[in-house]
């Protein structure tokens, strides 16, 4: 399962399937397909349901600068990938923009139009670098990320800032307790809050994302190096071996916990600090025994830095439509109008401007340390393949849950290495 699929289905739950004033199709599963270019000044935008509340205030505002008007076709995360390689395939596609998972890039690169006219010089200088350097395949930008997001770290304020948990804490470890910044500090704080029937941590085994966040910060590369197999390297079992260490201050059976499970812990007050995706700082529930005592930090950081894994979307043109000038303005309104989409339930963006317009605004604490992980100079995307998700579903998330239960790194990486380069041939 794809971390971006993921955070869509924890979206939807909150419920965010909202009408859409323009000319909305139904909210769900399948939606009608429309006729791409049916309607001179209409476009036909494809997405799922996190990106049809992200692009909904910027489908009004594009009304209102350029006359077109906006038709959303909503499908499910699944059901929109099949819809995407159906009619891709057929060269008949329904629609005139696409929001595609980036992991859908690889697969999905030879059947969209270059749109290098938005990514001028500026434009650039205001998306992150790891985003840039992904929506460009082969030379041309077939992608505008239209928002994005990164794994940071959420802490109990309050539990840190206890005068009798900063005495303890530093007698014990002799440094003060304050928001980690490296593997160690999160090591020693992680132990320090597991008691009492609290743990310091969570640890994902049901998710890759994490680990190979930390496989950045070690200095490597995630899983391949261009068409290398380099999941048994050093930095790999480093992090590995890190993740691994956690559990002795996570809750016990991590080999099951995905980002819902650890989202309800953190949230029940059941662990100290969690690594999780900055959207999550806003939905924090307000009768949470935790709401109010949150705060945020940077991702840590290895001996390569401060690294995450970006979860950007991108919107696409693809080239079979009879539409692609009004698309590409529609594409242009969703750069102009990029921090509309912080308004919306899902509340992201992807230019660093307009993550910057709300840092210091109460409610948006998690923003700052997302610009500073998002920069990192070890933050990358994830390898250009169109296996990746199966490299995930089969290699990756079998590896954690059985290394997490006690698995010998070493070994598990080894035998992952060969998975993997049978997949890719």
């Amino acid at each position: 399962m794809s971390t971006r699929k993921t955070i869509s289905r924890l979206v939807t739950l909150g419920g965010i399937c909202t009408a859409v004033a323009l000319a909305a199709t139904g909210c769900g599963a399948g939606g009608p397909a429309p006729t791409s270019g049916s309607a001179a000044g209409t476009v036909n935008v494809l997405v799922e349901a996190g990106g049809h509340a992200e692009l909904t205030g910027v489908a009004e505002q594009c009304k209102k600068d350029t006359g077109i008007d906006v038709n959303f076709v909503e499908l499910p995360y699944d059901g929109m990938f099949n819809r995407l390689s159906s009619e891709f395939s057929s060269g008949n596609v329904s629609f005139d923009v696409a929001a595609l998972d980036s992991v859908w890039l690889p697969s999905f690169k030879d059947a969209v139009q270059p749109i290098d006219e938005i990514f001028t010089d500026e434009a650039k200088k205001d998306i992150f670098p790891a985003l840039v350097k992904e929506a460009n395949v082969d030379g041309h930008f077939i992608g505008l990320p239209a928002w994005t997001n990164a794994e940071i770290i959420l802490y109990r304020k309050d539990l840190f800032e206890d005068a009798k948990n900063k005495a303890d804490f530093q007698a014990k470890y002799g440094y003060e307790l304050a928001a980690p910044t490296t593997w160690k500090q999160y090591q020693d704080i992680s132990e320090f809050f597991t008691k009492d029937g609290m743990y310091g941590t969570d640890v994902k085994g049901a998710v890759e994302t994490e680990w190979l966040a930390h496989v950045l910060q070690a200095g490597s590369p995630m899983v391949l190096d261009g068409d290398n197999v380099v999941i048994d390297n050093a930095a790999h079992k480093e992090a590995l071996d890190f993740y691994v260490s956690l559990t002795k201050s996570a809750p016990p059976g991590a080999a099951q916990v995905d980002w819902a499970a650890a989202q309800n812990l953190f949230n029940q007050g059941k662990t100290a600090m969690t690594r999780f995706w900055a959207h999550a700082y806003r939905q924090i529930p307000k009768d949470s025994p935790v709401a109010g005592k949150v705060g945020t930090a940077a991702m840590i950081g290895g001996s390569a830095g401060v690294a995450g894994v970006p979860g950007p979307w991108y919107l696409s043109v693809p080239k079979a439509t009879k539409n692609a000038d009004s698309a590409k303005k529609f594409i242009k309104c969703a750069y102009d109008h990029n921090s509309l989409g912080i308004e919306s339930s899902l509340g992201l963006a992807s230019r660093i401007s307009a993550f910057e317009k709300y840092q210091d605004q109460p409610g948006y604490e998690s923003f700052k340390p997302l610009i500073e992980t998002l920069n990192g100079k070890a933050t990358a995307t994830r390898p250009a393949t169109a296996k990746w998700q199966q490299i995930v579903d089969t290699v990756l998330v079998p590896l954690l849950q059985k290394a997490v239960a006690g698995g010998d790194s070493a070994t598990l990486l080894a035998d992952a290495k060969k998975q993997i380069q049978d997949l890719l041939k």
